[in-house]
């Protein structure tokens, strides 16, 4: 039995499709009233403001992210997986979402609130931390860890999805964020570890790190 989608849910997934398929216009009330086939003020009774309503996609993507990043984390136990999939989830999830990716790189968020962009910030900046943990993890679990500071590491991480994600929305959704990533992973990972001093005999190889 097919489950029945609440006014609210109908909104956001309005909301989503209108910046998937209007890149570069500016999303009134007015327009998603009629995209939802309601009233105004139906759409009031269920947020406040367009600017709720972006929260409230924001929201729908924090659930949907970082609960995944939590199950990622438990499943997985070696560090270059547990990237590799932290990652990897990430794009994959801009890539069946086009219209919210423009949230994140702030591309729908011209002329709305601060308050909404810093939500954007935060939810990097969590991103990045749970990189962190995996990095410092495996120093504990493994005997290794990257050959740079772990906050340079992962920002360099999340700087390379980044990259793939803006392009994404720069190219009005052409140039997929998953596009090649398979074959540049492994390179990214190439040099990427080191043994710790304490267990510099257990080549990386052993441990499955081998490149390809």
């Amino acid at each position: 039995m097919t489950k029945k989608v609440s006014r609210r849910e109908q909104i956001l997934q309005a909301l989503a499709h209108m910046l998937e398929v209007s890149p570069g216009e500016r999303i009134t009330t007015a327009r998603l009233a009629k995209e939802v086939g309601v009233s105004e003020a139906a759409l009031y009774r269920h947020f406040p403001s367009k600017s709720k309503m972006f929260e409230g996609l924001i929201e729908f993507i924090e659930d949907t992210i970082f609960t995944r990043v939590s199950m990622i984390l438990k499943e997985e136990d070696r560090a270059i997986a547990r990237c590799e999939k932290i990652l990897g989830l990430l794009l994959a999830f801009t890539e069946r979402n086009p219209g919210i990716t423009r949230i994140l790189t702030g591309d729908a968020l011209a002329g709305e609130t601060d308050r909404l962009r810093a939500r954007v910030v935060q939810f990097f900046d969590r991103y990045e931390t749970q990189l962190k943990q995996a990095l410092r993890e495996a120093e504990i679990q493994e005997g290794i860890r990257p050959t740079m500071p772990v906050a340079i590491a992962a920002n360099l991480l999340m700087a390379t999805v980044e990259g793939r994600i803006c392009q994404f929305v720069r190219s009005e959704f052409k140039r997929k964020p998953t596009e090649n990533w398979q074959d540049q992973w492994p390179v990214i990972m190439d040099g990427f570890f080191k043994q710790t001093a304490g267990n510099a005999t257990a080549p990386l190889a052993q441990a499955g790190y081998q490149n390809g």
